[in-house]
C-alpha cells in the first residue's frame, strides 16, 4: 500500500520554486486574496472584484485563500486553500499564468439565516432575541479568518499524524 503524502502545513515554506498563477473571481462577490506567509499569517493581497482576475507570481509552497468582504468563505479551485500548481512556461520560455478559479461555496441554510439575521439585528440587540442561547451564540460568531486558518491547521496536523 502506497504511503500517502502528509499534507503541507498552512504557512508558506520557502520560495525556491516559482509559479504563476492568474487568480479568476467567478462569484459574484468581491473576493480577497489572503497569502499565509512564513509564519501562518494573512497578508492581504487585495480584492478582486466579481469577474476580474489578478496575476500572481508566487511559489509552490504558497498558500493561498480568498474571503469575501463580509468574511465569509470563498474557494479556490473548490477548496478553501490552495497551493499552487508547479509553472508552465509557453513557448520561448515565456511563463503560463494557469487560471485558478474563485468560487462562492454552498452555503447551508444555516449559514445563510445567520447572516441575514446578522443584517438586520444590531450586535446590542442579539441578547433581546427570543430564541435558544445556542442560537445567539451563532449569530454573534461572525466570520474570523485566523479561526479557520487554526482549524484548518488543526484537522491538517490530525491528518499528517494518521
Amino acid at each position: 500500500m502506497a504511503e500517502q503524502e502528509a499534507p503541507a502545513p498552512l504557512k508558506s515554506l520557502n520560495s525556491e520554486d516559482p509559479t504563476y498563477i492568474s487568480f479568476i473571481n467567478k462569484s459574484s462577490r468581491t473576493a480577497e486574496a489572503w497569502w499565509l506567509n512564513f509564519s501562518g499569517k494573512p497578508v492581504s493581497y487585495g480584492d478582486i472584484d466579481p469577474g476580474q482576475s489578478l496575476k500572481m507570481n508566487t511559489y509552490l509552497t504558497h498558500p493561498w485563500m480568498f474571503r469575501a468582504s463580509d468574511g465569509a468563505k470563498l474557494l479556490v479551485n473548490l477548496s478553501e486553500v490552495y497551493f499552487p500548481a508547479p509553472a508552465q512556461y509557453e513557448e520561448y520560455g515565456y511563463p503560463h499564468f494557469q487560471a485558478v478559479y474563485v468560487t462562492a461555496p454552498v452555503y447551508s441554510l444555516q449559514e445563510c439565516c445567520l447572516k441575514l439575521i446578522r443584517s438586520l439585528v444590531r450586535k446590542q440587540d442579539i441578547c433581546k432575541l427570543e430564541i435558544p442561547e445556542g442560537l445567539r451564540q451563532d449569530i454573534r460568531r461572525v466570520p474570523d479568518l485566523l479561526r479557520d486558518i487554526q482549524v484548518l491547521s488543526a484537522e491538517r496536523s490530525v491528518k499528517a499524524s494518521n
